[in-house]
């Protein structure tokens, strides 16, 4: 199953088939209180730099959240996408729990837009789910409702069902669903791993959705924590995972995706992990040069 979303000019698969997808999570004000700062005050400047830094570290598709107090969302989102589809042609995850956000978010976007999220509340996929119809945009969808985030993998797999109804209710194809299989910090819970990627395991293998993940969440409130992004994910993406929203920043993390692609067969012949070698070995002479 290929979840296919699109900026203006470039188009990108995400599948089982296909090479993960990174999507870059630095754009987002939370826990930055200068970014927050300067978005209340209107000034998009540093964006730039999130944006060329995210697709120097290899980044397929870039998340994309202004959700700061105090400050009109739906405009700043609006404002930030056409910013940043002047300066990439990665395609974007519009992220927002507001639904003006994300109804502004979509018309200033040119392109299939991925959005980032809906849960599986009877009352939110109302909202959503028609509006994702309207614009042909892809979902991603969490299996949690109002009673929480389900404790166990079959609970989390009872949602994810009730989730791929209403998507053909309201007759948006599965192609177009990308499920949150929901990570936790292990430093809460030494299972919360072990069931994400049980959960993962499980969702490909009834239904062959498509799979993304907050990767950083599992690492919350612990030390070193790129080693433990960095060993998580080739485990997830053995299971079955296609894509993380991820610090793309990060070699170590990156690395560690990116010969997961090839020891699992989705960078036949290894060229991507050549030519991305040869970039980096090549940003670092610069380096040099210009010091």
């Amino acid at each position: 199953m290929h979840t296919i979303v699109k900026s203006a000019t470039k188009t990108l698969t995400i599948g089982h088939d296909q090479p993960f997808c990174i999507i870059g999570e630095r754009i987002n004000p939370t826990g930055r209180k200068k970014f927050q700062e300067q978005l209340r005050a209107g000034d998009l400047s540093a964006i730039n730099k999130d944006v060329a830094d995210q697709v120097a570290g290899g980044c397929d598709m870039l998340d994309v959240n202004m959700g700061v107090p105090l400050t009109d969302e739906p405009v700043l989102l609006s404002k930030a996408i056409k910013l940043i589809q002047t300066l990439t042609d990665l395609p974007i995850c519009i992220d927002s729990s507001i639904i003006e956000a994300l109804q502004a978010g979509l018309e200033a976007y040119e392109g299939k837009a991925l959005v980032n999220s809906v849960t599986a509340e009877d009352e939110r996929m109302e909202i959503v789910l028609p509006l994702i119809k309207k614009h042909g945009a892809a979902i991603i969808a969490l299996p949690n409702d109002e009673t929480g985030i389900p404790a166990t993998v079959e609970e989390r797999l009872v949602l994810t069902e009730k989730i791929m109804r209403n998507m053909e209710k309201y007759g948006i194809p599965l192609e177009d669903l990308v499920i949150d299989p929901l990570a936790m910090t292990v430093g809460a819970d030494p299972e919360a791993v072990k069931i994400t990627l049980e959960t993962i395991y499980q969702i490909r293998q009834r239904w062959g959705l498509n799979m993304t993940l907050g990767a950083s969440n599992i690492s919350f409130g612990l030390p070193h924590r790129h080693a433990l992004n960095a060993a998580f994910l080739p485990a997830a993406m053995s299971a079955g995972l296609t894509s993380a929203v991820m610090d793309g920043r990060t070699l170590q993390i990156v690395d560690a995706v990116r010969a997961s692609d090839l020891l699992l067969g989705l960078d036949p012949w290894g060229g991507n992990w050549i030519s991305r070698y040869r970039a980096v070995e090549a940003a670092k002479a610069a380096a040099i040069t210009e010091a």
